[in-house]
């Protein structure tokens, strides 16, 4: 800013002696170079507005990242991310959301080991029950019912009231299925479908005892 004024006061000086048709043409270059000068100052402006930007954006990131480090005491047999500070909520938050990143992304092995891990360390009342079920899940797709039955029994066993329990039983109760059990799973699904007749695990529970019909 203050470069601009010192030009527009040297071309109003300049200008003010300049008289004839010749210094007219002179007076032309000089308002052309005074505006090429604004372009470079413009442009100059951009460039530390553009840094200046990137410089807080940088300081923004670095201030919410999760601090972590590689586990070279492993979590499980595949050395992925360990994440820094048991009981931050931080910490909770990334190791869940990355669990449930691996399970999306279908790399299982990779998903059980976080969401074992998280389990292990973590206290969280919503996400602790959700990660024993999806580790039931896990181990269901996977087809080694005995871990899977374990898992489901120990939600529905340790978290009762939890909106996912439901789904747990139901879950059990495919499992007996898979298994042959037949008279187990229909009990499985009747008790469902009588203690939580609202909830969409229920509808699931009655189509497949009509299905076995």
């Amino acid at each position: 800013m203050f470069k601009q004024k010192i030009i527009f006061t040297l071309f109003v000086f300049y200008s003010s002696f300049l008289t004839t048709e010749d210094d007219n043409v002179e007076v032309d270059l000089l308002f052309l170079k005074i505006q090429e000068l604004e372009i470079e100052i413009a442009e100059l402006r951009n460039i530390l507005e553009s840094q200046n930007y990137l410089i807080q954006k940088l300081i923004q990131e670095s201030a919410s990242d999760v601090v972590y480090k590689e586990n070279n005491t492993n979590i499980s047999s595949d050395n992925i991310v360990r994440f820094a500070g048991i009981d931050d909520i931080r910490s909770q938050e990334e190791v869940y959301k990355t669990a449930i990143q691996s399970l999306q992304d279908q790399d299982f092995e990779k998903a059980i080991s976080l969401f074992k891990f998280f389990v292990d360390n973590f206290k969280d009342e919503e996400k602790l029950p959700l990660s024993l079920f999806w580790l039931g899940e896990i181990e269901l797709i996977q087809n080694n019912l005995i871990s899977s039955e374990e898992y489901f029994l120990e939600l529905v066993t340790l978290y009762p009231t939890h909106y996912r329990a439901p789904l747990a039983h139901k879950k059990i109760g495919d499992i007996f299925l898979k298994k042959n059990e037949l008279e187990k799973a229909k009990d499985k699904y009747n008790f469902v479908i009588r203690e939580y007749p609202n909830d969409a695990a229920s509808s699931l529970a009655l189509q497949l005892l009509k299905n076995m019909e």
